[in-house]
């Protein structure tokens, strides 16, 4: 992503922020430049194969709701907006967020990303890994500089986002409410990390402590709205409208949260039901199955648990100071609604 020129085209496209304040909107720009500079800086390696391997997804650009949520944090402090520690925290959690991605794309067996080849189909499983333990090193590196709490922050965050993937990996035990246990590894995996872009970027402003755990709250459920909101977007929308292919997630064997409301409904079509026991490779089976999820009740109650989540992220904003920065904030959580309809 070009964060120069179309870059809040670009976020807005993307993320749905809205920003009319021409200051907030320089500054955003001017510290997503920042950051992009010291990621290049930081994955830059003597040895080629390292460098080549970790600018991969740096290259690629992506949405960098993490660090841009970082810089609108830091908003709400009193110190310089963009000072040295807010860039390096922007830059920090999109490292982690990265490195996650080249994880994922193993236990994925992923061949792209971002429009681009995943790295683990470029070269291999052992490189894929191998780059994303070297992008945690460095984001680590990075938050050592911002002070012990910070890195004590990041290594809980590390620990959610591990966890987050056992739980997903193991899957719901006995006698636990597949829904509650989805929502609690969205939580974990996505909104943790996004959770923590708000934290820094009001700890490094010097913001008071109640509009830091604002920040926080809300990261955390925003965070886990965003995948739901992807949810439904991966069964509602066409393909020319996703701009890659239809029902990934049943094409991997995932359960979405659509998917786990429709099992949960004794009135599902019982052929959904057998469709949705295992991966479908048939694109024939992937389009009948989207077609009969697009018609149960499973996808208007996951558009419900998405709503309620984006209004309890937008209530969490209101604790603090009216200002284009919290508009910002809240025209994300209006938009993760709006998109999936």
């Amino acid at each position: 992503m070009s964060v120069q020129g179309g870059a809040i085209a670009d976020l807005r496209a993307s993320v749905g922020l809205q920003i009319a304040d021409e200051q907030l909107l320089r500054t955003l720009v001017r510290g997503l430049s920042d950051v992009e500079t010291l990621l290049r800086e930081t994955v830059r390696s003597d040895v080629k194969a390292v460098h080549d391997a970790a600018s991969h997804l740096v290259e690629a650009g992506g949405k960098r709701f993490r660090p841009l949520f970082t810089l609108l944090s830091a908003q709400f402090g009193d110190k310089a907006k963009t000072d040295d520690h807010v860039i390096i925290a922007a830059a920090a959690v999109e490292l982690v967020h990265l490195a996650t991605l080249y994880h994922d794309d193993v236990m994925d067996e992923a061949t792209m990303r971002r429009g681009a080849e995943s790295v683990n189909a470029r070269w291999d499983n052992t490189i894929a890994i191998l780059t994303g333990d070297f992008l945690f090193a460095h984001a680590s590196r990075l938050v050592a500089d911002l002070g012990t709490d910070a890195a004590r922050i990041i290594a809980e965050t590390f620990g959610e986002l591990v966890t987050g993937q056992m739980r997903e990996t193991v899957g719901p035990i006995d006698g636990e409410d597949p829904v509650q246990h989805y929502l609690t590894v969205i939580a974990q995996k996505t909104g943790s990390l996004i959770a923590t872009s708000g934290r820094f970027g009001g700890m490094m402003s010097g913001a008071p402590a109640e509009y830091i755990d604002a920040l926080r709250r809300f990261g955390d459920l925003i965070g886990t709205a965003f995948q739901i909101s992807d949810d439904v977007i991966d069964i509602a929308s066409r393909s020319d409208e996703l701009g890659k292919a239809q029902g990934t997630d049943l094409r991997e064997g995932v359960r979405t949260l659509p998917m786990l409301y429709a099992l949960a409904d004794e009135k599902t079509d019982p052929r959904l039901v057998e469709l949705l026991s295992g991966p479908i490779s048939d694109d024939a089976l992937v389009t009948e199955a989207l077609e009969l999820l697009r018609t149960s009740d499973g996808l208007e109650r996951a558009r419900v648990t998405l709503s309620d989540y984006a209004r309890r992220a937008r209530a969490e904003l209101a604790s603090l100071p009216a200002s284009p920065a919290r508009d910002a904030c809240e025209s994300v959580a209006d938009y993760l609604v709006e998109r999936t309809h």
